[in-house]
């Protein structure tokens, strides 16, 4: 039985030894070996035999990247503002064994040199400036602390700034100073939509008043080159023709009713010539129908007077520059058709410029 027992102990003893003796270390993992107390080696990756009872491996290392979220930390800023300011860190060790012996608490350590860092650097910033220079804040940050915990064996990869929060109070003036410049912008953005309108409905007005008024110019002188061309139409027309005396009486009573047309015209006056031209009228329709010789002898007798005293009243006043009497003829000679003595050419002249010469003083 006791036999037994011993048998029993010495394969614990055994087990407990074997157990000591080899270790495996995980990977993107390091150990410490101490042997009778002192730094003897550093375990790599991979399977590792100690020496039982002689050799003691102190808790693993993790090589990989870590990520370390620290809590608020308050800080003044340069215009005496206290904001909250939350930082991570991520971190690796390079160097097992001075992340084991020259510092007892690394964590720790890194959170005070980052608290103090952080009030060093925004303690000489305003908020503004403190809000919008994130990334100068990081790289100053990863700068010292890397510097100090070199030593320490861990290599500061990057440092973030998550949150910068402010008082409630300087939030809500915030707030308004945004909202008072973006309605500003707003403002500003509205007077310069209404001014370009304005400025362009006035270039609109102003191209289209121009092109009116060359339409309008050039209507006018279109109508203007029209009539002068109707003019000179009818002009032509008429001494072509070579109207007689009849027919400019004619046309001049037909005038008449116009010359009384319009809301204006509330007193008509009837020209001197209207018995001139009336007469010459009847004396044209006479002279067509065949009148009687004594009709025209009396129509002689009354110009050409004894003695050329005294004349025809009617015959007095010439209708319009126009001759005597319509159809009367001088003794001496016969004058064109419609013109007569007075029309400013001789009595016998029948030329062609003395008819051209009555025709316009016809006219």
């Amino acid at each position: 039985m006791a036999e037994a027992i011993v048998a029993v102990v010495v394969v614990v003893l055994l087990v407990i030894a074997f157990a000591r003796t080899v270790r495996i270390v995980p990977q993107a993992r390091a150990g410490i070996v101490e042997r009778l107390g002192r730094y003897s080696r550093t375990l790599s990756p991979g399977l590792a035999v100690l020496v039982p009872f002689v050799d003691r491996l102190k808790p693993l290392i993790d090589l990989r990247e870590q990520v370390v979220s620290f809590p608020p930390q308050p800080v003044i800023t340069e215009d005496n503002l206290v904001v909250q300011i939350d930082t991570v860190l991520y971190f690796t060790v390079t160097d097992p064994r001075s992340a084991t012996y020259e510092i007892a608490n690394p964590l720790q350590g890194i959170e005070q040199i980052t608290v103090t860092t952080l009030r060093n650097v925004v303690g000489g910033m305003t908020l503004e400036t403190a809000l919008t220079s994130r990334d100068h804040v990081n790289a100053t940050l990863r700068g010292v602390l890397d510097e100090a915990t070199g030593k320490w064996g861990i290599r500061i990869n990057r440092v973030e700034i998550k949150s910068i929060d402010p008082p409630g109070s300087i939030q809500e003036a915030m707030e308004k100073q945004m909202r008072a410049d973006r309605d500003k912008r707003a403002a500003i953005l509205t007077a310069e939509g209404v001014k370009a309108s304005q400025i362009l409905t006035a270039e609109g007005q102003k191209q289209a008043a121009v092109l009116t008024a060359e339409g309008a110019k050039q209507a006018a002188i279109l109508r203007a080159e029209g009539d002068a061309k109707a003019i000179d139409t009818v002009f032509t027309a008429i001494h072509d023709g070579r109207p007689d005396q009849e027919l400019l009486s004619y046309q001049y009573l037909q005038m008449l009713p116009q010359l009384a047309q319009g809301s204006a015209n509330k007193v008509f006056v009837i020209p001197s010539e209207f018995t001139d031209a009336f007469s010459g009228i009847g004396k044209a329709l006479a002279n067509r129908s065949g009148g009687s010789p004594g009709a025209g002898e009396g129509s002689s007798a009354s110009t050409n007077g004894p003695g050329g005293g005294s004349a025809d009243a009617t015959s007095a006043t010439p209708p319009l520059g126009l001759g005597p009497g319509i159809g009367e003829e001088p003794a001496d000679s016969p004058a064109p058709p419609g013109l007569g003595p007075g029309d400013g050419s001789a009595a016998g002249d029948d030329s062609p410029d003395s008819r051209a010469s009555g025709v316009g003083d016809a006219t």
